[in-house]
């Protein structure tokens, strides 16, 4: 019998200031090259047997992560994700990150999480979260805002039909250009693309890496029937995936020292990322300046599937030596 006295966490029920409960994560040189190898990321600078590691930047994601379930649960309520009377997804629509300082094996993060704001766009409802994640020298090094689709006014998306015909290769294509010099290059320059080709496997082995939170089995990403039921009509990548592919395509035209020097990236999910999609990301430069003596540089990223479907829209500052 389904239990009738669930407390849903509905939009109207989220307000903002709800907090959830911290979570403390060691971040170890396994777990650097490991969060890696999921991205698809095979630089030798994010593998173990390295000198001392630093951890890709949407890292933060994984080692701080949101955990709206356990927010929901913390303030007397049920998520949709968890219930058993109303079960559905409330997906990724956009976040954005902030660093401040490098985060290295031996790092001890504490991750902090609260609802920020919630508001009503287009006939869609939106709840935002902020994300701190806070070493053990109680320094802020870095922070996110994410936000969820709620409620949304159109319904259910199709499931593109996928060639049969199309050779899945997970490797990614790596260009051959190296690091941005910030003297040589102007408004205009063109980024080191990076292409990426999804599989349902690599879905299933992301939502398997888990440094913090209780794990979820069933989810959009993971479970077709459940997926089926709701907006996207199956199972696509997460957001935060696919944030890990769009720094993996800027770190080979930024250092990574220029992400964790007050650098930041703003990702918007526009078209669904699916098993058996190759998605190409492609940026260039919108901006460059000197402010307070620090070099300055902005760029936006096109995540563009086989389809010609612009995927996710990306930009991003960063601050160069």
């Amino acid at each position: 019998m389904v239990d009738q006295q669930e407390r849903l966490w509905t939009f109207d029920a989220v307000e903002p200031g709800q907090v959830g409960n911290e979570t403390t994560v060691e971040i170890t040189s396994s777990n650097i090259a490991e969060y890696a190898r999921l991205s698809l990321n095979h630089s030798p600078a994010y593998q173990s047997g390295s000198s001392k590691l630093v951890a890709m930047p949407t890292m933060v994601l994984s080692y701080a992560p949101l955990l709206r379930e356990e927010i929901a649960s913390a303030n007397g309520f049920v998520a949709f994700e968890v219930s058993k009377s109303n079960r559905s997804q409330t997906p990724f629509a956009k976040c954005e990150i902030r660093w401040f300082i490098p985060v290295t094996d031996g790092d001890i993060i504490v991750g902090r999480r609260r609802v920020l704001e919630k508001y009503e766009r287009r006939g869609s409802k939106f709840v935002t979260f902020r994300v701190e994640a806070i070493n053990q020298r109680k320094e802020l090094v870095a922070e996110y805002d994410y936000t969820c689709i709620f409620e949304y006014a159109q319904g259910q998306r199709e499931v593109p039909r996928l060639d049969v015909n199309q050779v899945v290769d997970a490797t990614p294509l790596l260009a051959s250009q190296g690091l941005i010099d910030f003297t040589e290059t102007s408004v205009g320059h063109h980024l080191n693309e990076l292409e990426i080709t999804e599989s349902q496997k690599i879905m299933n082995d992301k939502n398997d890496f888990r440094l913090a939170g209780r794990r979820s089995d069933s989810n959009i990403h993971t479970d077709e029937e459940f997926a089926k039921q709701n907006i996207f009509a199956g199972t696509t990548n997460s957001g935060p995936a696919t944030m890990s592919y769009v720094d993996q395509m800027l770190g080979l035209s930024f250092p990574v020292d220029s992400f964790y020097s007050g650098g930041s990236l703003l990702m918007r999910a526009i078209t669904p990322f699916r098993s058996g999609d190759t998605v190409t990301f492609r940026g260039e430069i919108t901006d460059k300046r000197e402010d307070g003596g620090k070099k300055l540089m902005d760029c936006r990223v096109k995540g563009i599937n086989q389809r010609g479907d612009l995927v996710c829209l990306s930009d991003g500052s960063f601050v160069l030596s």
